[in-house]
């Protein structure tokens, strides 16, 4: 009896963790579904995953006892993040990650529920984005100061183009008047939008040259 006893709370730790873990997955689909590609590299990807558990452990081992809490935020103030946040976006995840693992500790129904929110939102978000998309319109704007990674094309030609002056997506134009060259550069988060518009350009004779960079 004693021994199912010392091994409920590893039971229950493991179901605790695997909950944790599979919410920090979550998120970070619903992230790259949303084209928010930053969420999928390495780093990222064991941050999403760890975070809420780590979050859960420490809010599990300094609960109730003052001494060992005022240490522990002693030693996490040392212990922080070094690389810079990219984008608002990226700091809101964080804290629904570590807000994940504290609700844990409270009461587990809480860390479900608020999953099932931020995975919701990012979800919806950009299904209410693509119905915009249909009208030519925008529901957002994405930049590069978001921190999400775009397809990029690059146009050089010998004069103006029409498509490209009147273009949502475009980020940067240029004119060199000396050489009677227009730059455009143009930012896609759908691969397919920047394709269908570099099939439009290759029957345009003005144009000199385009570069894509597909991420």
């Amino acid at each position: 009896m004693a021994i199912l006893d010392n091994l409920f709370p590893l039971h229950n730790a493991i179901s605790s963790g695997l909950v944790l873990i599979i919410s920090g997955m979550l998120m970070r689909n619903a992230l790259i579904w949303s084209d928010q590609y930053w969420a999928k590299g390495f780093n990222q990807t064991i941050t999403f995953l760890l975070l809420p558990f780590v979050t859960f452990v420490i809010t599990k081992v300094i609960s109730g006892n003052i001494a060992l809490s005022l240490g522990m935020i002693g030693a996490m103030s040392i212990v922080r993040f070094r690389n810079p946040v990219k984008s608002p976006l990226e700091l809101v995840m964080y804290f629904a990650l570590i807000t994940v693992g504290i609700a844990a500790n409270v009461r587990f129904i809480w860390s479900i529920y608020l999953t099932i929110i931020v995975v919701a939102v990012i979800i919806i978000t950009k299904i209410i984005q693509k119905f915009y998309n249909k009208y030519d319109k925008n529901f957002y704007t994405a930049s590069f100061n978001e921190g999400t990674d775009m397809h990029l094309i690059e146009v050089s030609s010998s004069k103006k183009i029409d498509i490209l002056d009147n273009n949502k997506h475009l980020k940067v134009f240029m004119h060199n008047s000396d050489q009677q060259e227009f730059i455009y550069k143009l930012a896609f988060i759908s691969k397919d939008e920047l394709l269908k518009l570099k099939a439009e350009l290759e029957q345009n004779k003005d144009i000199n040259k385009t570069n894509v960079n597909f991420v």
